[in-house]
Formats: C-alpha cells, structure tokens, sequence
C-alpha cells in the first residue's frame, strides 16, 4: 500500500505543478516570486517524494530470490528398508529495505524420504553391490569438420593457365560447362604444348590434370593420300561430337593410328573437320609441335581424359552457332532463340579453349587467335 500512496503522491504533485505553470502564464507578474517556490518545492517535496517511489519500485519489481541451501546426505540402502536420508538447512533470509523478513526455519531433524514404490528386497549376496557407481564417460572429441574448399598449390604456370581460361570464360561458358581443357600451341614458353585439364566444382575452377601435349605442325605438308594440307591447329572455342569418341581410331587422311579420339564438333562449310584430342604413337614428341593438327597426349593420359569425359559428363550443352557457309563458330558465340535462350543439346559439357599463348604476358593479339 505504502508503493500506492507513492503513486497518488506524484500524481497530485503533478497536476499541481501543471496547474502553477498555467497561472504563470495567465499572470507574468508572479513568475519571479513562483520561481523562488518552485526550486523550494523540488528540493524539499519532489525529489524526495521520486526517491522513495524509486526505492519502492525496485523492491517491488526485484527479481524473487532464494536464500534456502539443500544440503541432501544419501545413505545406502538396507537390507530391511530402502530409503534415502535427507538433511534440509535454510539460512536466514537477507533483510531488504521494505520487506519484513520471517524467522528463520531450521531442521535439526533429518527428513525421510521413503521411496514411493514398494521396497525391493535383495538376496544377501547381492546387497554388497546393489548400488553401483559408474563414472560418466566423456563424449570422445568430435573430428574437426574438413574444410568444403581447399586452396589449390599451383606452379607459376599453372596459376597463369588458370587466370587466362577463366578471362577467356563468358558467363554463358561458365554456366553450362563442367570440364575445361586449355591448350597452349604456342612453340615456345612456360606454357607452350601443354594441355591444363580444370574442373568446375562448388562455382569454382580448380586445376586437375597439366600434360605435356603436341599440336600441330602449323605449315603447309602432303598427306598419306597425296592431297596438300595444312598442319595447324587453329585456336578458338570447340565442343565434343558426342557422335566421334572412339578406343580405337584410324586417320584416313594421314594413315596413322589415333587411339582414344575425340572429335570436335566444328563443321566448316558444312563438312566435319577431323580434328581430335587422341593419343600420340609416342612421347618422345611430346611437348612441341608434332601433330598434323590434333592435340595429341601420352596414350596413359589421352586414355584417362577419354574415360573420365565419357563416364561423368555426358549432358545438355549449348551449341554455337552457324554462318551462312554452313561454319559453326570457334570463337564463343552460341546460337539462341528469337526470345534469346541458348540452344541446348545433348553432348558432353566439356569445352576447349585453344590458343597460342605461350605464357610470357607478350603475346601479341594476332598470336592468340592463330
């Protein structure tokens, strides 16, 4: 009640005060001498009365607390009886400004606590080690969770085939290819004739495989059946003829075994190129240019390339589009519909980027593209 007298004190001190501001107002006159009793009025009336309203508040609102401390003493049970002793002790209270405390209660008896259900009576040779204590054993350390993405370790060269595939990359390229192959046919330089295999995994682009490899010869050579033909591997942007993979192939024009060959799906003037990812006969030739225009590996590692892009990546890929002479483009531009959706079919999401680069950050423009 005292807290509620409180509250109407400040409320009839308030409407007082409301009511003084409106008769200052009304008569300015009286202004100095009001002041003189306003200030008399707050040191001896409303700040004490906002004191003990505050004080009586926080007693009012204090959190509830417990001063009782439990001390519980078990006894091990009986033969005759099961029942578990208990001594109970509650100090005194704290005194609090306001609250009037109660005498303190003090068990000198100890409490027994008899067991709800009926007693169980135990042989006596198995009363000795009827209670038992078992240790708690701890939860053994949980295994450090493996981190989702690790940072690749890469040469110079490496990290330099890795920046310029990905600056090469459109976000169409990006979005619906898995697998990169980028081929440097340069003849000389830290990358030249080399094949660097990337994978797309968690939006990124790591590095799996770095061959040594063979392009071609890029001059102007009679072939096994008499025709003049240029050995060059022109560089730009292929797909795979999910049509032309083979174990075993065998060039026509040339007369030479092609094992694991993989085709390139580029028409030119409406007649399928014979170009071809495939194994070498050897590696002694392997690192320079060698080839009659394909890209040639070693036989292990044309065999893997050709097993891994068969068995895991087989899928919808956009195709590029086609001119008037019936050439399909190399150099990134894909076909779409009139409302300007990409062109999809079913192929291998792996895309090849070609190009005469050999890693030394002078080549010219005109060196890239042929």
């Amino acid at each position: 009640m005292s807290f509620l007298r409180n509250i109407a004190l400040c409320f009839l001190v308030s409407a007082s005060a409301f009511s003084l501001a409106a008769a200052v107002r009304s008569h300015p006159g009286f202004r100095g001498a009001l002041m003189t009793r306003v200030q008399v009025f707050d040191q001896t009336i409303w700040q004490p009365a906002m004191t003990r309203a505050r004080a009586a508040a926080d007693t009012l609102l204090a959190a509830p607390t417990s001063d009782a401390r439990v001390v519980l003493m078990l006894a091990p049970p009986t033969a005759a009886d099961e029942r578990a002793v208990a001594r109970v002790e509650i100090l005194p209270p704290v005194e609090r400004p306001g609250i009037i405390g109660r005498a303190p209660e003090v068990l000198d008896t100890p409490i027994v606590i008899a067991p709800t259900l009926p007693a169980i009576r135990l042989p006596p040779e198995r009363q000795a080690s009827a209670i038992q204590i078992v240790p708690v054993q701890p939860a053994p350390p949980r295994a450090a969770e493996a981190p989702r993405r690790v940072t690749q370790t890469l040469t110079r060269e490496q990290a330099r085939a890795r920046v310029r595939l990905i600056a090469n990359l459109s976000s169409d390229m990006r979005r619906n290819f898995d697998l990169f192959l980028f081929v440097s046919k340069a003849k000389e330089g830290p990358l030249a004739q080399r094949m660097f295999v990337f994978k797309k995994e968690a939006g990124d682009i790591s590095l799996l495989y770095d061959w040594a490899a063979s392009t071609g010869r890029e001059q102007q050579e009679v072939n096994a059946r008499g025709q003049a033909s240029f050995t060059g591997t022109p560089a730009g942007f292929y797909q795979l003829d999910p049509a032309r993979m083979y174990t075993r192939y065998r060039s026509y024009s040339w007369d030479q075994p092609m094992p694991y060959a993989m085709f390139f799906n580029w028409r030119r003037e409406g007649i399928q190129t014979g170009l071809a990812i495939h194994a070498a006969e050897g590696t002694d030739r392997l690192g320079m240019r060698a080839s009659a225009g394909c890209v040639q590996l070693s036989p292990e590692n044309a065999k893997t390339l050709n097993e891994l892009v068969r068995a895991e990546y087989h899928g919808q890929v956009p195709r590029f589009s086609v001119d008037r002479n019936d050439t399909m483009s190399n150099q990134g531009r894909f076909a779409k519909a009139a409302d300007g959706a990409l062109r999809m079919a079913s192929g291998y999401r792996v895309l090849i980027n070609i190009e005469n680069y050999s890693g030394l950050g002078d080549d010219s423009i005109a060196d890239v593209m042929f």
